[in-house]
């Protein structure tokens, strides 16, 4: 492979995704490398995995144009378990192991190694990961303190003497309700979130083998806080169950367990009131907190004894939160002594507080916001900070202390009423990778950050409606920030919780096919029958982007009682959908968009886009039943009839499609969502772009798809960049730097932290860098950058199951040059711009198929192509 001349970007580009090890080589050709980045459901060594294990690794080869044709896996305990044997497959994510029953709480080790297509095999790669535990290996107890308290902070505790012999492995299993923190021998190992319905609580699993010395005494605390059902926070119980599993190298084993003779007492907050009327977090009024309870030798004899229950049915977390403690850009004194904090954007953060001289007795008074008042002081008023109460209050004790709130919100400054040092600690959930984008357009490259950065900081312990108000999972800003999580950050694992959850919304509530509008909740069952439509297409985008069969099996049942659902409202004499069950109020029979509608006539029982969405319904299980290899004819034929009657009864004369069946309105909604799912004409196009945007953060992206579709780059372009009219660019030149729940959020008192906005990445990705995947697992893409738009580069990387896919593109004389690094086991079909009719100059592994419409279209494989057009 000829690496020369090909440009600083493309070498260093080329090393993440072919590696830099050299190999044997093998009959002319180079063997290929050990495989990469191992991991077991889209996780590096998990510690519960439950069923059968998901493999995943990155196939290397410095081979120009390789891709995997075999793969063997082998799976060890103390001898080898299983062996796949050689498997012809390019598959190389969420494989899934088929082996005899794994045993629970057991540490396994596993290899893989991989085949080129002329033969030649790696080296084999290792790596481990544990299997969870079920119901009846716990054998501990659900433990609670007894209290009617509302808002409870309970410390639980116990201890004992680790065995005399060496630890060699140590497991720590916790599930509380709702969060906890967990402390061995004074440490933190762990904190989590539990927020689930009873029958589907979650455990994490922690390795604390450096925590424990043999021959010593121990302990084992658990803080958690329950405050009872709000948004994502069903009704259930509170309290705790743990277990700590020891292994000695003399192969005894200890286990200490959450039991009656554990201890348990008040933790140190008083009694508050909700910080709002919706996500009811309580206003944390903290005390000093001393953590000599969480080590050995603390007296606890004060404490009482709790109340045991039987445990729960639990499941296994398999995603994590990552924490980072952060310093403020800036801080500034007012002139009554507090001092104000500006972390510089919008963070879900608990604060951080240091006092370096506390005063006993003194009451510390605490806000954090979003905006500040014109003498500089953080606003906490109901328009600034989404009618929620951000204030803390805080009593010190005498001396040097740091005060740290224990539950996260979201705010950008924190103003703190006397002198100190101020952090916080920002939370979200663990991701491996992340995107890059630049461009020759600075405000498209602030977009792009603005909006990874807001998917990112909407994932928690599930993805959020706002990290400040509602921290529920509402399913329609679920498949938006999903969408902007995987193509931002390559992450799988959350959007696969997400999609299981509301799978189990439909079984918990739905026997006719729709799913929950937030799952889990406190108000149990409720629906949105938009929301319920928007679930089938989003697991066909996820499977596409992982190759997650497993789950797509599993959500295929769930997404044709949703196709179902859909039929049934199909009115014979119109061939519509007409009143779509679902909802309540505004949301009755659709949401069609939120919170602002633009004049969207919502009068017409037979409404434009719900029919819409309901093609897609029908045709993404089309396209999900072919995939498993089940029949889908029926789908598409009844796909096939409704979109006929759509683009006959709810169009004008001149083309452009009306709100609903009988309504004069046109939006820029239900002619985006044509042109975008349908394909409707160019007149369509025209129309929608005269509008510039007219449709929420919820549905904009899908303006972005229609535009692209017709051709109109230049107005994708100009709806990211534009800075004077609705959009991503206005929220930046006001101030904003997280996506906000509506355009006109600050004057609305509407969220200014709302993920949903942030789906537009994907189009950015798609439509400006160029990069869209085409099949399962990203093993094929498709390699287009735009024409016609102002942009004269961009450049970025996109993750993909396979690795890294680097690209840069630049407009120069002749056409469109590009370097193009393409991972081992990806196919890219390239589209290079060109002036006229010649052909660029192409080198790596590349194969011309033809010119079309303006573009030299090319198969490449694996490693670097550029394409260089001649004048």
């Amino acid at each position: 492979m000829n690496v020369t001349r090909i440009g600083a970007f493309a070498v260093a580009l080329l090393l993440p995704v072919l590696g830099a090890a050299t190999p044997a080589r093998a009959a002319g050709n180079l063997a290929p490398l050990s495989p990469a980045g191992l991991t077991i459901g889209d996780r590096a060594e998990p510690l519960g995995v439950e069923g059968a294990p998901l493999f995943g690794w990155r196939p290397r080869d410095l081979d120009a144009g390789e891709r995997q044709s075999a793969y063997q896996i082998k799976v060890f305990a103390a001898g080898e378990v299983w062996d796949s044997g050689k498997v012809a497959s390019r598959e190389s994510s969420f494989v899934p192991y088929a082996g005899p029953a794994l045993i629970n709480g057991t540490t396994y080790r596993w290899r893989v190694r991989t085949w080129d297509r002329a033969g030649a095999v790696s080296p084999w790669s290792a790596s481990t990961f544990d299997t969870g535990i079920a119901d009846a290996d716990w054998q501990a107890s659900w433990i609670r303190r007894t209290t009617a308290e509302k808002d409870d902070y309970t410390q639980a505790r116990t201890e004992f003497t680790v065995g005399a012999g060496r630890v060699v492995r140590a497991r720590l299993y916790v599930s509380a309700s709702q969060q906890y923190q967990a402390f061995v021998n004074g440490a933190l190992v762990d904190r989590g979130q539990a927020y689930a319905y009873p029958g589907e609580g979650y455990y994490q699993v922690t390795d604390v083998t450096s925590r424990l010395r043999p021959g010593t005494d121990a302990a084992l605390g658990v803080l958690y806080h329950w405050y009872g059902p709000g948004q994502g926070r069903p009704a259930g119980e509170p309290g705790l169950q743990a277990r700590l599993v020891i292994d000695h190298a003399d192969g005894s084993r200890q286990v200490v367990l959450s039991d009656g003779t554990w201890k348990v007492t008040r933790g140190p907050w008083l009694a508050a009131a909700y910080r709002n009327g919706d996500g009811r977090d309580y206003i944390e009024n903290a005390l000093p907190q001393s953590m000599a309870w969480t080590r050995a030798g603390f007296d606890d004899s004060a404490w009482q004894a709790p109340v045991v229950a039987a445990s729960p049915h639990l499941q296994a977390q398999q995603t994590r939160l990552s924490y980072e403690t952060v310093k403020p850009v800036r801080v500034t004194t007012l002139a009554s002594g507090a001092v104000v904090a500006d972390f510089g954007k919008v963070i879900p953060a608990m604060p951080r507080v240091r006092f370096r001289d506390g005063v006993a007795g003194t009451t510390v008074s605490m806000v954090a916001g979003y905006l500040l008042n014109a003498d500089g002081s953080v606003s906490n008023t109901s328009q600034d900070n989404q009618s929620t109460d951000l204030s803390y209050t805080y009593a010190q004790s005498a001396g040097d202390q740091t005060y740290e709130a224990f539950t996260y919100e979201g705010f950008r400054y924190l103003q703190v009423s006397t002198p100190a040092d101020i952090a916080a600690v920002v939370q979200h959930t663990s991701i491996s990778h992340s995107a890059t984008f630049s461009s020759s357009d600075p405000t498209l490259d602030d977009v792009f950050t603005l909006m990874q950065r807001s998917a990112l900081y909407s994932a928690q312990e599930q993805f959020l409606d706002t990290p400040t108000r509602e921290k529920g999972q509402f399913l329609a800003d679920s498949v938006n920030i999903s969408r902007a999580l995987m193509g931002g950050s390559g992450d799988y694992a959350m959007t696969a919780k997400a999609i299981r959850e509301f799978i189990a919304s439909q079984q918990r509530y739905w026997p006719d096919g729709r799913l929950n509008a937030v799952y889990p909740n406190g108000d149990g069952k409720r629906d949105i029958p938009d929301f319920t439509e928007m679930f089938p297409g989003w697991t066909w985008d996820y499977y596409l982007a992982s190759g997650d069969r497993t789950l797509l099996a599993q959500a295929y049942p769930v997404n044709l009682a949703i196709a179902d659902y859909v039929r049934r409202y199909i009115d014979p004499a119109t061939g519509l959908v007409t009143n779509l069950a679902g909802g309540s109020g505004a949301y009755l029979y659709g949401i069609i968009d939120w919170p602002n509608r633009y004049g969207y006539d919502t009068t017409p029982a037979a409404r434009t886009t719900v029919n819409i969405l309901a093609v897609d319904v029908l045709r993404s299980t089309a396209q999900q039943a072919a995939a498993l290899g089940l029949p889908s004819a029926d789908l598409l034929a009844d796909a096939d009839r409704l979109t006929d009657a759509i683009t006959t009864q709810l169009r004008r004369p001149d083309g452009i499609y009306v709100d609903g069946l009988g309504s004069t309105h046109a939006s820029q909604i239900a002619n985006a969502y044509a042109l975008a799912f349908l394909g409707a004409g160019t007149e369509v196009a025209d129309y929608i772009a005269s509008l510039k945007l007219q449709m929420s953060p919820m549905t904009a992206d899908l303006l972005l798809a229609a535009l692209h579709r017709a051709g109109r780059d230049d107005e994708v372009l100009a709806r990211l960049t534009d800075p004077t009219s609705l959009g991503w660019a206005n929220v930046l030149a006001r101030g904003g730097t997280f996506t906000w729940e509506s355009w006109e959020a600050p004057e609305r008192g509407d969220s200014m932290s709302h993920g949903w906005g942030a789906t537009a990445l994907v189009e950015l990705q798609q439509d400006l860098l160029g990069v869209t995947v085409t099949g399962p697992a990203a093993r094929t893409v498709r390699i287009s950058p735009p024409t016609g738009t102002t942009l004269t580069h961009a450049e970025g990387t996109t993750w993909t199951p396979s690795g890294t896919l680097a690209l840069r593109w630049r407009t120069v004389r002749g056409g469109t040059a590009i370097v193009a690094g393409i991972p081992t086991n990806v196919t890219a079909e390239i589209h290079v711009p060109i002036a006229g009719t010649r052909r660029p100059l192409a080198t790596g592994a590349v194969t011309f198929t033809g010119i079309h419409d303006g573009f030299a279209i090319y198969t490449a494989g694996a490693g670097t192509s550029t394409f260089t057009p001649l004048p």
